[in-house]
C-alpha cells in the first residue's frame, strides 16, 4: 500500500507519488518571532516534523525548510515597547523557538531562512510579477492583482465573487480592487526599511513563502504545509504568486493541521486562556506534551485540559515503564521458550498495523494505540518465565523504532540522586582548580541538562532542581 495523504487542494486523501522518485520537497510555514510560541504554534511542529520522519522511515529523501517571518508589523511593535532592535528581538526568539521545540523532540529544518535574508529575492520576485501585470506600483506600495489569476479561489474553494463580498478597501490602501494583497509596503517613519525599485520599505507577509520555496526547493514542490489558519488567505495568496510567475504548479499535495482549544474554547489573550509552549515545559514533561498532541489525528481539532495532559503522562509512563521491563528481562536473560514464531509474528503483526495506520494520511492517532496494544502483548510476555533473547530484542527493537518515527523517548528518564550531584559538582570543582574549564563546564551543562541549576557563592556552590 501506497502512503495517503489528504491534499487540502482536491479535499480528499490522494496516493503520494513525488516529483523525483525516492525524494521529497516539503516547506513548512514557520512562525512570526515577536513572542515565544504558543502551544497552538507548536502543533505544526510536532505534526509535520512527525510526517517528514516518517517518510524518512519509508525510504525517502526529505528536502525539508521552514522560515521564519523576522520582520512583520508584530515585531515592529513588540521592539518598540521593548526599546530593541528588530533584528535583535527576532534573532532572540527565533533561537527561544529552536529551544523549546527541541526540548519537544523536533529536528531542525535543513533549512530555516529567513525573510531579512531573502530580501534581493523578494524584490526579484515582485518585479517580475509587475513585468508580467500580475502587479502593480500604487504610491509606493506593490499590490498583486488577484482577478488576473484565474485560479484565485482554488484552495479555499471560494469564487472571486464570493471572496469580493467580504473585502473592501481600507484608509491609506490605494488597490485597484479589494481582494488585490500588499507584496511590499512602503515604510512609515521610524520603521525598519530596504531600499527597492519602488522606494524604501518591506514585503508583505504572503510573497516571503513563495520567494523562499522558489529559490531553495524550485518552482513545483511536493508537499507545503502549515496550520489549518493558513490556509487562506496566506496560502491562497502564495499559490496566485507563485504560480502566476512560474506558471506551473506551486505545491502538489497541501497539509493543514486543526486547531487547538483550551477547556473546549478558542485560545485568545482576551479569554485568558494563551498558554505559552515555553512556559508549559517548565511544568510538565515535554514528550508527554508530544505524545498528547500526536494522540489526536492532525486534521482534528485537540482540546487541551490539564487533565488530558496528566492523562498523557501517566499513559506514557506505563509504555516507558514495559520498556523499562523488557531491558531489565533482556539483561537478565536466559533463553528458556519455545513459541518464538508465535511471538515473532505477534511482533511483526503490530509493525504492519503500524505502517498501515501511518499510510492512512499519517495517523498517529492509532500509531499510539498500537503502541499500546504492543505494550499489552510485551506485559503478557513477561509474565511468563519462558522468555528468549530473540523475543526481548524484537520487541524492544520495535518501541524504538515506532517511538523515534514518533519522536517520542520510550526509556525512562532517570533523575540523579543527590550524591550523584554532589559527585558531579565536586569533580567540578577540582576541573576549575587544576584550570581544566572544558571539563568544568562540561559538568555544568550535563546538570544543566538534567534541570540541576548551580550558583557560584562566597561560601561555594549551591545548587537546586529546576521547578
Amino acid at each position: 500500500m501506497s502512503i495517503q495523504i489528504y491534499n487540502t487542494l482536491t479535499r480528499q486523501k490522494e496516493p503520494f507519488k513525488p516529483i523525483e522518485e525516492g525524494k521529497v520537497k516539503m516547506y513548512v510555514c514557520g512562525p512570526t518571532v515577536y513572542n515565544y510560541i504558543h502551544i497552538g504554534n507548536a502543533r505544526p511542529p510536532i505534526v509535520f516534523d512527525t510526517v517528514r520522519r516518517y517518510l524518512q522511515y519509508r525510504g525517502y529523501e526529505v528536502h525539508f525548510v521552514s522560515n521564519f517571518t523576522d520582520v512583520d508589523d508584530k515585531i515592529i511593535k513588540a521592539a518598540n515597547e521593548l526599546g530593541e532592535e528588530v533584528p535583535v528581538l527576532a534573532n532572540r526568539f527565533i533561537q527561544a523557538y529552536h529551544e523549546d521545540t527541541s526540548a519537544l523532540n523536533v529536528q531542525k529544518a535543513d533549512l530555516h531562512p529567513t525573510v531579512t535574508d531573502t530580501m534581493d529575492d523578494i524584490i526579484r520576485f515582485i518585479e517580475t510579477l509587475i513585468e508580467k501585470g500580475y502587479a502593480y506600483e500604487a504610491g509606493g506600495d506593490v499590490y498583486f492583482r488577484t482577478k488576473k489569476f484565474e485560479g484565485y479561489g482554488k484552495l479555499s474553494h471560494q469564487s472571486i465573487e464570493e471572496l469580493r463580498l467580504g473585502s473592501r478597501i481600507q484608509v491609506g490602501e490605494k488597490k485597484e480592487d479589494p481582494l488585490d494583497f500588499v507584496l511590499w509596503k512602503s515604510a512609515k517613519e521610524g520603521e525598519i526599511f530596504w531600499k527597492s525599485p519602488w522606494g524604501e520599505g518591506r514585503p508583505g507577509w504572503h510573497i516571503e513563502c513563495s520567494a523562499m520555496v522558489k529559490k531553495y526547493l524550485g518552482d513545483t514542490i511536493d508537499i507545503h504545509a502549515g496550520g489549518q489558519d493558513l490556509s487562506f488567505p496566506h496560502h491562497e495568496n502564495e499559490i496566485a504568486q507563485s504560480e502566476a510567475l512560474n506558471e506551473q504548479t506551486m505545491a502538489n499535495y497541501w497539509m493543514h493541521n486543526g486547531y487547538i482549544n483550551i477547556n473546549n474554547e478558542k485560545m485568545s489573550k482576551s479569554l485568558g486562556n494563551f498558554i505559552l509552549l515555553h512556559d508549559l515545559i517548565q511544568k510538565y514533561d515535554p514528550q508527554a506534551f508530544r505524545f498528547f498532541m500526536l494522540n489526536v489525528h492532525y486534521r482534528h481539532p485537540i482540546n487541551f485540559t490539564d487533565e488530558l495532559l496528566e492523562s498523557a503522562k501517566t499513559s506514557l509512563e506505563r509504555i516507558r515503564t514495559t520498556v523499562e521491563n523488557l531491558e531489565h528481562r533482556l539483561s537478565h536473560s536466559v533463553d528458556l521458550g519455545t513459541d518464538n514464531e508465535m511471538w515473532l509474528d505477534k511482533i511483526n503483526a503490530h509493525k504492519d498495523r503500524f505502517i498501515r495506520d501511518m499510510d492512512d494520511d499519517f495517523n498517529t492517532s492509532n500509531a499510539i494505540a498500537t503502541l499500546f496494544d504492543l505494550s499489552k502483548d510485551a506485559n503478557v510476555y513477561l509474565q511468563g518465565e519462558n522468555t528468549t533473547v530473540e523475543v526481548l530484542e524484537r520487541f524492544v527493537a520495535l518501541f524504538e523504532e515506532i517511538g523515534h518515527v514518533l519522536g517520542l523517548d520510550l526509556k525512562q528518564t532517570k533523575e540523579l540522586l543527590d550524591e550523584e550531584i554532589e559527585s558531579l559538582i565536586e569533580e567540578r570543582n577540582q576541573a576549575r582548580k587544576e584550570k581544566n574549564f572544558q571539563r568544568a563546564d562540561e559538568i555544568r551543562d550535563q546538570l544543566a541538562d538534567e534541570g540541576i541549576i548551580l550558583e557560584d557563592t562566597p561560601q561555594g556552590v549551591r545548587w537546586k532542581r529546576k521547578s
